[in-house]
């Protein structure tokens, strides 16, 4: 019985590391991070991130863009429909933790399938933005890992019940004149959003940018998990996710 007995600690202690080390397994298989940087507006003179170009011209006249087409960047000229191009991007940031220690790094997912429009009116000497819709497809979120993208198909974002996250502008958007001469301008976004089947009003703070044809919009939005029903996914208790979730949108609209 005494000896045993003595064995238990020892049991016990070989549980605790084999726990430990499976924590760590679940960890790096499945959660952990990839520290990806955050989406900022594209280089001036280029509709897509990461991509040189050439100088913004300030003078309020047709701006060249990465293909070498202009637009008028005048309110008369930019009044219209713009669409979402290529290089629009909605994805997610979450900060991950291993049981009680120090959370690593922010796990990061992204999509392209993104879709809407925006409606541009001249009034005057500015811009205003009346109207604006756009559309994500975020079972087509994916990250550095394949089997993080397969687990928030069923718990937390759960894309595989609530395959879209949309948004729609509430309050219209008064352009800054600086925004004409091709300078980034920062920009407070009302609308309402929705994001695993729950609708709610927000406002996304970011930048705006006239970039050669194309108008840049780089935001973001911090919020908790529970603002939209989700529970902050959780695997086996070792790996936790923190309770807040940012949205980070990078879009590039095209006149059409």
């Amino acid at each position: 019985m005494s000896r045993s007995r003595s064995r238990l600690p020892i049991v016990a202690a070989l549980l605790v590391a084999a726990l430990a080390i499976g924590g760590f397994v679940v960890f790096h298989q499945f959660l952990a991070g990839d520290s990806v940087a955050t989406l900022t507006l594209p280089p001036v003179g280029s509709a897509t991130p990461g991509t040189g170009g050439s100088s913004a011209d300030t003078s309020g006249s047709p701006v060249a863009g990465s293909s070498g087409s202009a637009i008028d960047a005048t309110p008369a000229g930019l009044a219209g429909t713009w669409s979402i191009g290529d290089g629009s991007i909605v994805g997610y940031r979450v900060r991950e933790q291993l049981a009680n220690l120090p959370a690593l790094s922010d796990a990061v997912g992204r999509t392209s399938a993104v879709t809407g429009s925006a409606t541009l009116e001249a009034s005057g000497d500015s811009v205003r933005v009346t109207e604006a819709a756009f559309e994500a497809d975020l079972t087509q979120l994916t990250s550095d890992e394949g089997r993080r993208d397969n687990r928030i198909r069923t718990i937390g974002l759960e894309s595989d019940r609530f395959p879209t996250a949309t948004f729609a502008l509430t309050s219209p958007i008064d352009v800054p004149s600086a925004a004409l001469g091709g300078s980034a301008v920062d920009v407070s976004i009302s609308g309402d959003l929705t994001i695993h089947g729950v609708t709610k009003a927000v406002t996304i703070i970011g930048q705006a940018q006239l970039n050669g044809d194309r108008i840049a919009i780089a935001a973001s939005l911090t919020f908790p998990f529970s603002d939209f029903g989700m529970t902050p996914p959780n695997v086996a208790g070792f790996v936790s996710v923190q309770d807040d979730a940012t949205l980070e949108v990078l879009l590039s609209l095209a006149k059409a």
